[in-house]
């Protein structure tokens, strides 16, 4: 059975930035948590990050921090990069140890961000680009797919859809 990393705040734990949860009530993620398939994590918890936080957002994007020409930076000015970077590592090895090829993670997030983070600037303002952890993730073989996209998932898991990216 495949097992699939997905982040713990669309299952109900209490981890994002300001203490909330995205909690995802998705019949496919209800099943595949039935069936013992999902490996939950927070990366941003998992590299040491309290709960509640402050907001950061990625300068430049996930695939930028990874070459160092970007920086994951706290709405406070602190520089956060390193332990961004850590907790993509994190994720990877929990990934890698549990057999997970694929992962569903909260998109936005300038760590679990697929389909766009947030520009840096603390405005609101969406730009097209993914976190670090999910970068890390899609560099090593692991694709990621968005909350937005879980029936995509279950259509490639069940093989109705064209094969493995």
């Amino acid at each position: 059975m495949e097992k699939i990393l997905v982040s713990a705040c669309l299952l109900g734990s209490h981890v994002r930035y300001n203490g909330s949860y995205r909690l995802n009530n998705h019949p496919v993620l209800t099943r595949w948590q039935a069936e013992g398939r999902l490996v939950q994590i927070c990366p941003e918890v998992a590299a040491g990050f309290s709960t509640p936080r402050p907001p950061a957002e990625i300068r430049g994007a996930g695939d930028a921090v990874l070459h160092g020409q970007g920086q994951v930076v706290e709405q406070t000015g602190n520089d956060v990069t390193a332990l961004y970077l850590e907790a993509g590592a994190l994720a990877l090895e929990l990934a890698r140890e549990t057999r997970c090829r694929y992962a569903v993670l909260t998109d936005g997030s300038p760590s679990c961000g697929s389909s766009f983070v947030y520009d840096g600037s603390f405005s609101g303002k969406r730009v097209a680009g993914r976190g670090t952890t999910t970068a890390l993730l899609e560099a090593n073989g692991i694709h990621v797919f968005s909350e937005d996209n879980i029936d995509e998932l279950d259509d490639l898991l069940n093989g109705s859809a064209g094969s493995a990216a």
